[in-house]
């Protein structure tokens, strides 16, 4: 008999179980397949299951039985599909595989545990037997007002981030630790502001040119930078920090590896069978058959896995529009139409639904946010009103666009002012959050800072400016490791952040804005209370192309005292720009990226402008000011005694006065 002691899994499975596995209904399958530590009768080991319904023979093998075939066959379970063993002497930190002997009568295939919690470290392949019930998490702080710190009004700003070349070793150049992440990562985003990581996928993966997409270990962190234990430590100092953690979650493709999922039990048991559904034309990976129970237990005990056992915040679904359409990146003839001859996919809908729905019943304070390119209608929408149920949703739209618009030469850019403006037609349309992501920063698309025109001065005033164009839209935010310190080569995910660029004054400067908006961002409810509503944004000057310049409102709920954002695309300082405003008095210039401290030419208003009775832009007030060339001024209607009051900050001088 199985039976469970301090410290110990039974794991046994029960009649429920597997109905539940067969049913595609088991979100908790982790507690059940994979290895456990166990004891009968007496005896401690380890307690494997897995599911290979097409095995004519599966044994475990490793380095508990000299890897020999026929020292632990397993069992089937009648016809279930599973198979089970317990294993005495098998212990935590024990290597093991799965031979499986498929019925066609071909040779035995090794297989790494697609449940194992941790691995070898790459180019090894072996799973390891790990024990995750001992962990002291110093994080309730956290997880008690973690829904108050995601609420779609709550200020979400990303910092993106790859593990491995977020920052090297000095000296050898050799990886960092989770620990020592741990401190130095942390460090930094308290630093510079951020609320959240955004991690690029941490589970196991072979290569490490891949950067996770393609992952063969789903439930364990990657052994490269430390054991499961190590990666609880960095989410928990993270957390103690006050600053959340979304992974990047990949369930839309995995890859063809001997050891993986790929034809697991000799037979396409995770993947499509048919190539025109089952193989990613541009990835050259296998895709998930959505429609199959054993994937849908397996992908959503996998996203429950990470939020049960590593207290994860939020999930970043990878790939979604290569989920939903069954031509995505496909010639006509080579997809295969739904039942009413369509392209979409409705296995992935009802997944992604599920996922969903299971996520924010067992988590309502977890984040689901969608990388979705299309316009597909409601993916940040309540499954009841027909959507798919994320909490949010990357808006890719406003990322091309705004990028196209601010690589064009200034001069060339009153032509385009559309491509800056159009996205607020739809801002309200969904729960976007606006990325500057990796995605952007390599395969020839250059840097932020290398998109940019002129010499080096007009670049980084080109990206203070859209940083500042950044912070101002609705919409969280999210910039990628090296962005914000004007990285100039593009991300190498060999190597690192380019962080001798913060000794020159320039960089210095950018990344001194970048914490700076995060600050006025994070405390000011005004830039992120109503993101999701029109109310909370009002255009004042967009029309006049001309000039370059555009001018938006920003407003909390009260609606009494809002923020102005003057936006200068042009390389003309402006002198005596007027601008309507809604209220009269007193309007401190809160932000200016122009300011000398943040490298900026030092044009501005000396601290803030007083409104005239001079009706402008439908306003019955208005402000004469200086805009700066290529900068973004953020200027406070509250005036500052209002901002003392308000808590705010000291004014003006809180930042880079002019």
């Amino acid at each position: 008999m199985v039976v469970s002691e301090p410290g110990l899994t039974a794991a046994v499975l029960t009649d429920h179980d597997l109905r539940r596995l067969h049913e595609g209904r088991h979100v908790r399958a982790y507690e059940k397949l994979g290895a456990h530590l166990a004891c009968v009768d007496g005896v401690h080991g380890v307690q494997f299951a897995v599911v290979a319904p097409h095995a004519e023979r599966v044994s475990v093998v490793g380095d508990f039985n000299g890897w020999e075939t026929e020292a632990h066959p397993m069992d089937a379970i009648r016809d279930s599909g599973v198979w089970q063993v317990f294993v005495p002497g098998a212990q935590p930190g024990s290597l093991y595989k799965y031979r499986i002997r498929p019925h066609h009568g071909y040779a035995d295939i090794d297989k790494a545990d697609p449940f194992a919690f941790a691995a070898e470290v790459p180019p090894r392949t072996a799973s390891r037997v790990c024990d995750l019930s001992a962990f002291a998490w110093g994080d309730d702080r956290w997880l008690t007002n973690r829904a108050d710190r995601q609420k779609q009004s709550s200020p979400i700003s990303i910092y993106e981030a790859h593990l491995g070349s977020w920052r090297r070793a000095p000296g050898d150049g050799r990886w960092l630790s989770y620990r020592e992440l741990a401190d130095t990562l942390t460090d930094y985003l308290v630093e510079m502001g951020f609320t959240h990581l955004e991690m690029l996928p941490v589970v196991e993966h072979p290569m490490d040119a891949s950067w996770g997409y393609q992952a063969t270990g789903y439930f364990a962190p990657t052994s490269r930078f430390g054991t499961p234990e190590d990666f609880r430590h960095l989410v928990d100092t993270l957390h103690q920090a006050g600053i959340g953690v979304i992974l990047d979650w990949v369930p839309g493709h995995f890859p063809d590896d001997p050891h993986g999922l790929a034809t697991f039990d000799g037979t396409p048991l995770y993947e499509h069978a048919d190539p025109r559904q089952g193989r990613h034309p541009e990835w050259h990976t296998h895709l998930f058959d959505l429609g199959r129970p054993e994937v849908h237990n397996f992908l959503l005990s996998n996203a429950r896995f990470w939020l049960d056992h590593y207290h994860i915040d939020g999930l970043r679904v990878d790939a979604v529009a290569s989920m939903l359409y069954l031509d995505y990146a496909r010639a006509p003839g080579e997809w295969v139409p739904n039942a009413d001859g369509g392209s979409e996919n409705p296995d992935a809908v009802d997944f992604l639904r599920t996922l969903n729905e299971t996520i924010h019943r067992d988590f309502p304070d977890v984040m689901t946010i969608a990388e979705e390119s299309t316009a597909w209608p409601g993916v940040s929408r309540p499954i009841e009103t027909g959507g798919l149920g994320f909490s949010f949703k990357w808006n890719m739209g406003w990322m091309h666009d705004t990028l196209s618009f601010v690589a064009r030469d200034p001069g060339r850019r009153s032509c385009h002012m559309d491509e800056l403006t159009f996205s607020l037609v739809y801002a309200f349309s969904e729960h976007f959050v606006l990325p500057l992501s990796h995605d952007e920063v390599v395969h020839e698309k250059r840097a932020i800072v290398g998109k940019m025109p002129g010499d080096d001065w007009h670049q980084l005033a080109n990206t203070r400016l859209l940083y500042g164009y950044l912070y101002g839209h609705p919409g969280k935010k999210l910039l990628f490791m090296g962005n914000e310190i004007g990285q100039r080569k593009e991300w190498d995910h060999d190597g690192s952040v380019d962080w001798s660029l913060t000794t020159a004054p320039l960089h210095a400067g950018l990344q001194r804005w970048v914490r700076d908006l995060n600050e006025i961002y994070r405390s000011d409810a005004r830039l992120h209370a109503l993101d999701s509503e029109p109310d909370g944004f009002d255009w004042v000057e967009h029309t006049d192309r001309s000039a370059g310049i555009i001018s938006f409102l920003r407003r909390d709920r009260s609606h009494r005292w809002p923020l102005l954002f003057v936006c200068n695309f042009g390389a003309v300082v402006c002198h005596r720009h007027r601008i309507g405003v809604p209220v009269g008095g007193w309007w401190a210039e809160r932000l200016n990226s122009d300011a000398t401290c943040y490298g900026g030419s030092g044009q501005g208003n000396l601290g803030g402008v007083e409104a005239d009775t001079v009706p402008r832009h439908g306003y019955p007030h208005s402000l004469e000011v200086t805009v700066p060339p290529l900068a973004t001024l953020v200027l406070d209607s509250a005036g500052e005694s209002a901002m003392h009051a308000r808590g705010v900050g000291e004014g003006p001088s809180l930042y880079c006065a002019t």
